[in-house]
């Protein structure tokens, strides 16, 4: 009987590591993960400095002491690292991620790294410690009639030719009031380009649609914040209102807008929320900060 003979090995893994590795370093970072499981050899060249050191970012900023101790043993583990959870930056008023798919450099602005109209006076906003999140510090509005919330950031630190979402990301406590209505306006500015849309933030989707309407000669016997409910459930938002949503992390986000972060930019990117014309009071935001983060 003749011997049986072993199928032809792939003829691009006889390739040099080198050759390989150019070749997967063009890809991106997930292709550079599936190439991984082909043979050993992709494996080797796929798992590469070389490779990995093209998908870092080469203008990372300077990252916080101990922000990345131990330090990762390798480029793949270094760019895991970064992918995995946020980091904070040196000055501790931002942080900072790398999206997994394709690299890009994402933030968090804290609301200290904010401009908060009145948010320096302890009448209208105090600042309290946070203990579910990067940051050590949020501002919680106590009560304004000028809601009015602005943030920044170069060009320069975002990825080049990248789209981005900007998202407020935030809580509301139990003793808030007047953030259903009026409707705010996010805003979202870069050069010339100036996307604006209304949002709510203490707006939910089919909020209330299968709650049982209470009569109206029981209203006045429910205690206040039984009512406050109920006015919140009977305020339906109106048709392309953008309302919040729960994340995995116990907050809440708002999705504020997009921008192009084009090759060559060179200015900033300007993120505002703002209800200034209804003059009601306004209470019990929670808010850690504005987030921007490569688009899905």
């Amino acid at each position: 009987m003749a011997a049986t003979t072993a199928p032809p090995s792939c003829e691009i893994a006889r390739l040099p590591e080198d050759l390989l590795a150019a070749s997967i370093a063009r890809t991106t970072p997930r292709d550079a993960c599936r190439a991984a499981a082909v043979s050993p050899a992709f494996r080797d060249a796929a798992d590469s400095d070389a490779v990995w050191a093209r998908f870092l970012p080469r203008d990372l900023p300077p990252l916080a002491d101990g922000e990345l101790s131990p330090a990762p043993p390798s480029k793949k583990a270094l760019f895991m690292r970064l992918t995995d959870s946020p980091v904070l930056l040196a000055d501790g008023l931002m942080s900072t991620w790398l999206d997994r798919e394709t690299g890009a450099k994402c933030y968090m602005l804290s609301a200290r790294a904010l401009c908060i109209i009145w948010g320096d006076t302890p009448q209208y906003w105090r600042w309290i410690p946070l203990t579910d999140s990067r940051f050590s510090e949020g501002a919680e509005l106590r009560v304004v009639c000028w809601l009015e919330i602005r943030g920044k950031i170069h060009c320069k630190m975002l990825s080049q030719n990248s789209t981005y979402t900007t998202y407020m990301v935030f809580k509301i406590s139990d003793e808030s009031y007047g953030l259903d209505s009026p409707l705010q306006e996010a805003a979202v500015i870069i050069g010339e380009n100036k996307f604006t849309r209304q949002v709510c933030l203490q707006g939910h989707e089919n909020e209330g649609e299968d709650e049982e309407e209470v009569p109206q000669n029981y209203r006045s016997l429910m205690v206040p914040d039984i009512r406050r409910r109920l006015r919140r459930r009977n305020c339906r938002i109106p048709p392309g209102v953008i309302v919040p949503k729960k994340r995995a992390d116990g907050w809440m986000e708002i999705e504020m807008g997009e921008f192009k972060n084009e090759e060559g930019e060179d200015g900033e990117v300007s993120i505002s929320l703002m209800e200034t014309i209804g003059g009601n009071w306004k209470k019990g935001l929670i808010l850690q900060g504005i987030e921007i983060r490569a688009k899905k």
